[in-house]
C-alpha cells in the first residue's frame, strides 16, 4: 500500500485485537490490486437507548488509482452486527467484490462467451462404447459422448444419420460436441 491505513473506532474504545483483525484484512485486499493508494476504516458502535445490543456499523473507503470503493453503507439492521467481527467482515467482502470488479474492467477481463449452438448430422454412433461422432455441414467433425448429451434419455433414440444440435469446444485431442440434443423440426 502506498499509504498508511487509518482505523478510527466511534462510540467504542478502540481495542488492538479488532485492529489486528482489519489491519489483515487490508493486507488481503493488497493482494487484489498493488496500488492503493488510501485505505480509512471506521468501526462504529451507535449508541442504543432502551434496546439490548449495539449493531455495529463498519466502513471501509479504499482509493486506487481513478476509483474510490466504499462499503459498509447498509441502511438497514443486522443483527448478525452485535458481534463486530462479523461487520468487520461482511464490510470488507463487498470491498473485496468491489476491487475485484475494479481490477477485471482496468485489466480487460471479458466474460466467455457461451458457445454457439450448431447442427450437425450423427455420422458414427458406438453405443456400447458411449460415444459418437457428429458431422456438420461444412465438413467438421465432433468427437461427444453419452455424458456430452442434454438429456441421456435422448441417447437410446440416437442413430447414424439423426440430425442434432450441439455446443462446440476445443479439447486436447480436438474438437468435441457437448450439450447435443435431438433436433426437433
Amino acid at each position: 500500500m502506498e499509504m498508511t491505513p487509518q482505523i478510527r473506532f466511534r462510540g467504542m474504545e478502540s481495542s488492538s485485537s479488532v485492529e489486528a483483525v482489519i489491519r489483515e484484512r487490508i493486507d488481503r485486499l493488497e493482494k487484489f490490486h498493488d496500488h492503493i493508494t488510501s485505505c480509512s476504516v471506521v468501526v462504529e458502535a451507535p449508541h442504543r437507548h432502551g434496546r439490548k445490543g449495539k449493531i455495529y456499523h463498519v466502513r471501509v473507503d479504499i482509493t486506487v488509482p481513478g476509483r474510490e470503493i466504499v462499503a459498509g453503507r447498509t441502511s438497514e439492521e443486522d443483527h448478525a452486527h452485535e458481534d463486530v467481527l462479523v461487520a468487520i467482515r461482511d464490510s470488507f467482502d463487498a470491498a473485496q467484490r468491489q476491487l475485484e470488479d475494479v481490477v477485471r474492467k482496468s485489466s480487460g477481463y471479458r466474460v466467455k462467451p457461451h458457445p454457439q449452438s450448431l447442427h450437425g448430422t450423427v455420422a458414427r454412433l458406438m453405443p456400447d462404447e458411449g460415444y459418437g461422432f457428429i458431422s456438420t455441414p461444412d465438413g467438421r467433425e465432433f468427437f461427444f459422448s453419452r455424458e456430452g448429451m442434454a438429456a441421456d434419455s435422448e441417447w437410446d433414440m440416437l442413430a447414424a444419420g439423426c440430425e442434432v444440435r450441439f455446443a462446440e469446444h476445443d479439447g486436447e485431442k480436438g474438437p468435441y460436441a457437448s450439450a447435443v440434443a435431438l433436433a426437433r423440426t
